[in-house]
């Protein structure tokens, strides 16, 4: 049994990145739900068997270097799979229309509220992770028939590089629990806010808490442990 209780670095780190193009890597495959916890175990794609034991409230990320052997020149590397994302395109809506905008606005952030989704609003993109079968999301999406947006699916990984950090912690980090196949029953439960879309956020949807969002810091050193992200 392999022991983790400290991450060594990122591979989207440089110095990093050139260390791993010619090593020998291992993968602890884990989903987004497994890396909001801080103590679990796991057997990794080439059979070993590693527990993770990391400082509360600090989660893995994507990519996060678990072992490290300069000799030999392997690396054991955490992979998350991150899920497919709802993107609700809002910049068809003008200042043209500022009533209809408004009110799109306010309808798309009650019809959120109402179904527990989590989302982030970023410029004129409103993302939602999946948390139930992307079917019973677009059935949502059309039965209220929101004038001036359009939304589409894609995968995790397409938005994560639009998204700072913190952003994508607060995106992923959000949505809890495996996809189920069923939406939740329509009531209010947290209320929306909304906002203008001249120049302003065009809505900010109430979402549950997400974990307190860890930071990520410099690249150390081969072999060298890095400090605990808190």
């Amino acid at each position: 049994m392999i022991m983790i209780e400290s991450v060594l670095g990122n591979s989207v780190d440089p110095v990093w990145a050139g260390r791993l193009s010619d090593a020998e890597i291992d993968l602890v495959e884990i989903d987004q739900w497994e890396a909001q916890k801080s103590r679990f175990r796991k057997t990794t794609a080439k059979g070993a068997q590693v527990a993770v034991s990391l400082d509360r409230h600090t989660h893995l990320c994507d990519g996060d270097i678990l072992l490290w052997n300069e000799q030999t020149r392997a690396a054991l590397v955490a992979r998350i799979e991150l899920r497919d994302v709802m993107v609700v395109h809002l910049d068809e809506l003008t200042t043209e229309a500022p009533d209809l905008a408004m009110r799109t606005c306010v309808e798309l952030g009650h019809a959120m509220g109402n179904q527990h989704w989590p989302a982030l609003v970023k410029g004129t993109c409103v993302y939602v992770p999946l948390t139930v079968d992307r079917k019973v999301m677009a059935s949502v999406m059309k039965t209220h028939r929101f004038e001036g947006i359009r939304f589409e699916f894609v995968s995790g990984r397409e938005v994560v590089p639009y998204l700072a950090p913190h952003e994508s912690r607060r995106l992923f980090g959000g949505a809890e629990g495996p996809v189920h196949s069923h939406a939740h029953e329509s009531h209010v439960h947290d209320a929306a806010e909304a906002g203008q879309v001249n120049g302003h956020s065009p809505a900010h949807v109430h979402a549950h808490p997400t974990p307190a969002p860890h930071q990520r810091i410099s690249p150390v050193t081969a072999g060298s442990a890095r400090d605990h992200r808190k």
